[in-house]
């Protein structure tokens, strides 16, 4: 089954010729499924130019992006003097981001309006395998790859938790393609996850423009409090810093950390898009989900002692 579905899109304060917000994670339900290796060739032949439905994205998503550095946002710097932030707000923003669901599992972009849910967060190691469709050109994949090492190898510092890349034997499937692509992607995704509810289906087959990257979580009967596989998508007609932002928020997603807080800052799992990259905050908040004392299918009650003891108890924690 899958315990949730992280789609990045813009907020509604930065409306520009018609982008839109940011969304969060989304809930599917799947048995686990057999491993499967990296295909041996692309699914499709990469067309000679861009069609005009790609080339079209590829300028807005380029517009975008100086739209919003235009304004100061998408920072990379990670967070400042200008950005403190306590044990306590480290705390709070665990609580709503790590506990809460910003939209119904299985029900596509529909709003969540629940109560806490339990912590999810895999025990297994995690084993990531980049995958790209046949358009993406070749210094884009070697650009994007080495964004994937470097990162996972961050986030397995970070968290303490095994995280790695690896072509055998993979959990954590990273998918960058085009509009040009989709058919290849949605055939691979079928593949991965061939019982993904139709409405989860619907949103890889026919993404809006808003609809950026997304990450899609599984757990299995029996652990349903422990992630067992991931498929993030990230689009790549986007430019280098926003397909960066993608890979920094849809895996720390994919980690567990599923739902976005107006008050979280300086972080990247905010609807402001101030920041782009993962920040000294969002680190805080991934060493906290992979403590030990922290375990899989805690609620929110039993977890909100655990979480001030252990800020209390290692300053480090910020």
């Amino acid at each position: 089954m899958v315990a949730g579905t992280a789609a990045r899109r813009f907020p509604a304060v930065l409306v520009l010729a018609g982008i839109l917000g940011l969304a969060s994670c989304v809930g599917v339900q799947t048995p686990p499924t057999k491993p499967h290796p990296r295909p041996a060739t692309p699914a499709a032949v990469a067309p000679a130019q861009p069609s005009a439905r790609s080339a079209a994205l590829a300028r807005h998503y380029q517009r975008l992006q100086a739209h919003l550095l235009a304004q100061g946002l998408l920072r990379t710097g990670g967070g400042g003097v200008d950005t403190p932030f306590t044990n306590e707000d480290v705390a709070r923003n665990f609580e709503r981001i790590a506990f809460y669901d910003e939209y119904v599992r299985g029900g596509g972009l529909t709003a969540a309006n629940g109560g806490p849910d339990v912590l999810r967060k895999w025990v297994r190691p995690v084993r990531m395998q980049v995958e790209f469709g046949a358009s993406v050109p070749k210094a884009q994949r070697d650009t994007d790859s080495a964004a994937v090492a470097s990162y996972a190898a961050r986030l397995s510092r970070v968290t303490g938790h095994s995280i790695g890349l690896s072509d055998t034997g993979a959990n954590f499937f990273v998918l960058f393609s085009s509009e040009d692509d989709r058919a290849q992607t949605v055939a691979r995704v079928r593949e991965l996850a061939p019982d993904i509810g139709a409405a989860t289906m619907a949103l890889v087959s026919d993404p809006p423009r808003s609809i950026y990257c997304m990450v899609l979580t599984f757990v299995g009967p029996g652990q349903s409090h422990t992630y067992n596989k991931a498929i993030a998508l990230i689009r790549s007609e986007q430019p280098d810093l926003m397909r960066r932002s993608c890979i920094h928020e849809e895996l720390a997603q994919g980690l567990g950390l599923g739902n976005d807080s107006n008050s979280a800052r300086p972080s990247i799992f905010n609807d402001d898009e101030e920041f782009a990259l993962l920040t000294t905050h969002d680190e805080a908040l991934l060493r906290l989900l992979y403590h030990p004392t922290l375990k899989p299918g805690m609620s929110l009650g039993q977890a909100r002692p655990l979480i001030r003891r252990i800020l209390a108890g290692d300053p480090g924690q910020i």
